[in-house]
C-alpha cells in the first residue's frame, strides 16, 4: 500500500468532528472578543468615549490626551480575555495581513516587571518595512516604516495555539510617508466617495453629514481531505493543482450545488462561523457551491473598510479551523482544472450616515432623480476605466479562473436588467416611462399565495451587474483582499460624479441652486452621460463568441492576461482618478509589485510542476513502463506473434514519456532563463513563455494519469479528492 493509498483509507475512515461549545445564541455571541461600543460604554469616560465613536465614524481625529486612556482601557479588557501580546494587526502589498507581537511587560524595578500598554503603543508601532513588497518606494537598507492605529475598526482579541493576542488594526507607510498597504488608498476612497455624493445630496435638498461605500464579500472555497493535501505539494505550496487529470463524474450532473451539507461539513461550518461572531464578523448565508467539495460563505453587509478586515480575519479563520476537522481550505481562484473556480463576489453600495441606500431605486423620493444620476456616474465610471477595473482583479490566480466554468469573462461590461435598461432607454429617446406595478407568480397550487415577481432576472455571466440595490462585481478572485476593486470603484465613481455635477451646475448658471433648478438641469445632462456610456452596458451571454466581437466593436478593452492589465494603474487617466488617494509615483509602485508578484508565482508553480514531473510522475511512468515491458516479453516467450495491441500500447507509452521528459527539461531552461531577466521582461516571458509550456506538459503529464497503474500513481487524483470528504 502506498502513500496515496494509505491516505485515502484514513480519510475515507474519517468521521464528523462535533465541536461542543457553550449554549450561547449567535446574537449573544456576537462581538464578543472586539473593543466594540459596549465595552468602550463601560470602560471609557464619557468625553473620551465621544472622541472615540466620531472617530470610529470617521468624523474626528483621536485627540492625543486620550490615547492613553483608550490603551489602559483595551489593556484590561484584552487582559481579562487571556491576552498576554499586542500587536499592530496591518495590510502590506502583499494582500495579506500582516502583525509583529510584543508582549505587555515592562521593567518597574530592575527585578520586577509590570504589564503596561501605553497610548504610544496603541498610536504607532515601527516594524521592520525591507522585507515587504514596495516597488521601490523605499530602498532595502531604508528599513524604517510605521504603523498607526486605523481606529475606524474595532480592535479585537485573537485567540489561537492557546494563547490570545490584543489586534489593533493598523494603516502602514514608509518613513517618507509614502503609502505601503491597501488600507490607506481604501479610507481615502472612502473620503473621495464621500466629497462627491454629497455635493449631489447638497442639492437635492436631502439630509446626511457622511456618505460610505458598504461591502458584502461571497466568499468561495473548496475543502478537501488533509491528508490526501499534504500528498500534493502543488496544492500545500501553489494553492492549485498543476497536474491532474479529469474525474470521470465532476460537476456536470450538477447534483452539488445546493446540495445537503455533509455532516462532516457542517461540523466545520459551525465551528469558524462561531469564532466569526465572536469577532464581530456578522455571517449570514452557507451553502454548497456548483462544484464538488465547493462552498460559500456570505456576511451581511457592512461599511467597506469594515468588511475588508472582516474578510481577510474570516479566510484565516477558515484556514485554521479546517487543520483541526483534519480538511485543508482551498482559497485559490482554481484549485482544479475543468470546473468551477472560485471567486469573492463583491457587493457595492453607498450609503449615508441616515440609512439612505443610495442605489435604492427608491432612494431621494419618487421621481427616482438621485438613482438616476448615482446609476449613470456607475455607468459613466465603468465606461471610462474598464480597463482599471479589469486590472483591479488582475492576478495569476484569476487568469485561471476568469471566462470559464460559471467565472464571468476578462471583457468588462454592465448588466442592469430588463426594467432598468427599459428605462435608460426612454430617457435616452426623452420618451415617456410608466413605472412597472408589482407582478406576482401564479404557480397553480391552490394552497399557496400569489409570490411577488422581481423585475428582472439575473446574468450570472456578467462581471458588474446592478441586483436590486447594488452592484455585484462577480470578477473579483476568491483569494484577493477587496480593499484594491473596492478603492477603485470609489475612485472612479467620485471622478465621474464630479464631472456630471459640474456639467449640471454650468447649465444651472449663477440663478438660485434649488431642488427644483437642479432638477431641471439635471435631465439632459443625465441623457448625454447615458448616451456616451452606453456601450459598457450589455444584457445577453458574456461567453459567447459573438460578445466579444461585438465588445471589440464598441471598443472596450479585451485584456486576457492579467500581466497586461496591471499597467493601466500607471496611465495617465487612472493617475489623475487616483488624485488625492495615491500619487503616480505610487501607482507606479503598485505596478511593479504587482508584476513582480505575478512572476514570483508562476515562477513557483513552473518549478513545482518540473519538481513533481521528475520525482514522482516519471518514476511512476518508468516503473509501469517496465511492468508492460516485462508482461509483452513473458507473453511473447510463451505464445509468439500474439499481443500485438500489448506491444503498440507499450510504445504509445514510451512516445508520451518521452514527450514529458522533453517539455519538462525545456521548461527548466526557459523557465530560469526567464526568471533572469529585468523585471517588466520577466512578467512578460512568464505570460506569454512559461505559462504556455506549463499548460503543453500538464496536458502530456494528464493523458500519463489516465494510463499508469493506479496502484503506481503517486498523486491523489480529482476523483479522490473532491469526492473523499
Amino acid at each position: 500500500m502506498n502513500a496515496r493509498e494509505m491516505a485515502l483509507r484514513d480519510a475515507a475512515g474519517r468521521k464528523a468532528r462535533i465541536y461542543y461549545t457553550e449554549k450561547r445564541r449567535a446574537v449573544e455571541d456576537f462581538g464578543r472578543l472586539t473593543f466594540n461600543r459596549t465595552v468602550m460604554e463601560k470602560m471609557l469616560p464619557k468625553k473620551v468615549l465621544t472622541n472615540y465613536l466620531q472617530a470610529l465614524e470617521g468624523k474626528e481625529k483621536i485627540q492625543p490626551e486620550f490615547a492613553d486612556t483608550i490603551a489602559l482601557a483595551m489593556k484590561d479588557w484584552a487582559i481579562g480575555l487571556g491576552a498576554t501580546h499586542f500587536c499592530h494587526w496591518f495590510q502590506p502589498l502583499t494582500g495579506y495581513a500582516a502583525e509583529k507581537q510584543d508582549a505587555f511587560l515592562d521593567w518597574k524595578t530592575e527585578d520586577t516587571l509590570i504589564e503596561k500598554f501605553s497610548g504610544k503603543n496603541l498610536m504607532r508601532g515601527e516594524p521592520d518595512a525591507s522585507s515587504f513588497p514596495s516597488g521601490r518606494l523605499r530602498s532595502t537598507f531604508e528599513a524604517r516604516g510605521y504603523t498607526t492605529w486605523d481606529p475606524s475598526s474595532y480592535a479585537f482579541v485573537w485567540q489561537s495555539g492557546g494563547t490570545s493576542i490584543l489586534c489593533i488594526p493598523a494603516l502602514f507607510f514608509s518613513w517618507s510617508e509614502k503609502v505601503l498597504d491597501m488600507k490607506i488608498p481604501l479610507l481615502r476612497s472612502d473620503a473621495k466617495i464621500n466629497a462627491a455624493a454629497l455635493r449631489l445630496l447638497t442639492h437635492m435638498g436631502i439630509e446626511a453629514t457622511q456618505v460610505f461605500s458598504t461591502l458584502g464579500c461571497e466568499q468561495e472555497y473548496f475543502l478537501v481531505d488533509r491528508a490526501l493535501y499534504a500528498l500534493r505539494p502543488d496544492l500545500v505550496m501553489a494553492g492549485r493543482t498543476v497536474v491532474g487529470a479529469a474525474s470521470p463524474k465532476s460537476q456536470e450532473m450538477e447534483d452539488h450545488y445546493f446540495g445537503i451539507l455533509k455532516e462532516r461539513v457542517l461540523a466545520y461550518m459551525k465551528e469558524f462561523e462561531e469564532a466569526a461572531f465572536a469577532l464581530g464578523i456578522p455571517l449570514k448565508t452557507r451553502h454548497n457551491e456548483v462544484a464538488p467539495s465547493q462552498h460559500e460563505v456570505a456576511p451581511i453587509f457592512e461599511k467597506a473598510s469594515l468588511a475588508v478586515d472582516h474578510n481577510l480575519l474570516l479566510m484565516e479563520l477558515m484556514k485554521q479551523v479546517a487543520i483541526r476537522h483534519d480538511l485543508a481550505c482551498l482559497l485559490h481562484e482554481k484549485p482544479f482544472a475543468g470546473i468551477n473556480g472560485s471567486g469573492k463576489h463583491n457587493n457595492w453600495s453607498l450609503a449615508t450616515d441616515t440609512g439612505l441606500n443610495l442605489l435604492d431605486p427608491s432612494a431621494g423620493g419618487e421621481d427616482g432623480l438621485l438613482f438616476l444620476i448615482m446609476v449613470t456616474a456607475v455607468l459613466t465610471a465603468i465606461h471610462e476605466h474598464a480597463a482599471l477595473l479589469r486590472a483591479s482583479i488582475a492576478s495569476a490566480g484569476n487568469d485561471h479562473r476568469l471566462g470559464g466554468h460559471e467565472a464571468p469573462p476578462v471583457i468588462i461590461s454592465v448588466y442592469l436588467g430588463e426594467a432598468l435598461e427599459k428605462l435608460l432607454n426612454n430617457i435616452e429617446k426623452e420618451l415617456d416611462h410608466e413605472r412597472t406595478h408589482s407582478i406576482t407568480m401564479d404557480l397553480g397550487i391552490p394552497m399557496l399565495p400569489e409570490l411577488p415577481k422581481d423585475e428582472t432576472d439575473r446574468n450570472r455571466t456578467s462581471p458588474f451587474a446592478f441586483t436590486g440595490n447594488k452592484f455585484e462585481f462577480r470578477a473579483v478572485g476568491s483569494s484577493a483582499n477587496c480593499a484594491l476593486p473596492m478603492t477603485v470603484i470609489n475612485v472612479i465613481v467620485a471622478e465621474s460624479l464630479h464631472r456630471i455635477l459640474d456639467e449640471i451646475e454650468k447649465k444651472m448658471g449663477k440663478k438660485e441652486h434649488s431642488p427644483k433648478a437642479f432638477k431641471q438641469a439635471a435631465m439632459p445632462v443625465v441623457r448625454k452621460f447615458l448616451k456616451a456610456s452606453r456601450p459598457i452596458r450589455f444584457t445577453g451571454d458574456n461567453y459567447s463568441a459573438a460578445w466579444e466581437k461585438e465588445a471589440k466593436r464598441r471598443g472596450l478593452p479585451i485584456i486576457k492576461r492579467s500581466y497586461y492589465a496591471f499597467s493601466t494603474f500607471a496611465e495617465k487617466k487612472s493617475v489623475i482618478a487616483f488624485k488625492g488617494v495615491l500619487s503616480e509615483h505610487e501607482l507606479k509602485a503598485r505596478v511593479e509589485v504587482m508584476v513582480e508578484q505575478y512572476s514570483k508565482l508562476m515562477n513557483i508553480e513552473a518549478k513545482l510542476l518540473v519538481e513533481i514531473v521528475r520525482t514522482q510522475i516519471i518514476p511512476a511512468a518508468f516503473s509501469y513502463q517496465k511492468l508492460l515491458a516485462k508482461s509483452i516479453k513473458n507473453l511473447h516467450q510463451v505464445a509468439p506473434g500474439i499481443g500485438k495491441e500489448q506491444a503498440t500500447l507499450l510504445r504509445n507509452h514510451a512516445k508520451l514519456l518521452d514527450e514529458v521528459l522533453k517539455h519538462s527539461e525545456q521548461l527548466e531552461i526557459r523557465r530560469e532563463k526567464a526568471f533572469a531577466l529585468p523585471l517588466d521582461k520577466r512578467g512578460k516571458a512568464f505570460c506569454e513563455e512559461i505559462g504556455p509550456l506549463c499548460h503543453s506538459l500538464r496536458k502530456l503529464v494528464d493523458q500519463l494519469e489516465t494510463i499508469v497503474d493506479d496502484h503506481l500513481w503517486p498523486l491523489p487524483k480529482y476523483r479522490e479528492l473532491l469526492n473523499v470528504v
